[in-house]
């Protein structure tokens, strides 16, 4: 009796988790901006590209005591991603007192995806 009992908590507990995992990947989903798992994964790459640049970003501040264009970072060896993640391109704003990477969707393929990403200076993220 003492077995069945054990095994029929241990399936209560299992479907309890499950259901845990499922509304949190969808809650993840949706943070990040996308509708579905692939955009998920897109969006989320493209986060972490632009965290990358913006940390390459206050690497090249720190040791050149100026702000940098994307090119200046990539041809400085400050960075190594490529200028896209499709359908996103990627750009550097700068200024004297901060930056800001922007992460833009092309074309159709948005798949709820939103159109602009950014992250400045104080790795703070925006999206539109």
């Amino acid at each position: 009796m003492s077995r069945i009992f054990g095994f029929l908590s241990l399936l209560i507990v299992l479907g309890v988790g499950f259901y845990i995992y499922t509304r949190q990947a969808q809650s993840s989903s949706q943070a990040a901006g996308a509708d579905n798992p692939k955009a998920a994964v897109n969006v989320t790459g493209v986060r972490m590209d632009l965290m990358t640049i913006a940390q390459a970003e206050r690497g090249y501040f720190a040791s050149e005591g100026k702000y940098a264009s994307l090119d200046e970072l990539i041809s400085s060896k400050s960075l190594t991603i490529q200028k896209e993640r499709p359908p996103y391109t990627y750009e550097v704003e700068t200024g004297s007192s901060g930056f800001r990477v922007i992460a833009t969707r092309h074309g159709e393929d948005a798949s709820g995806t939103p159109a602009r990403m950014s992250v400045n200076e104080n790795l703070e993220f925006a999206s539109e």
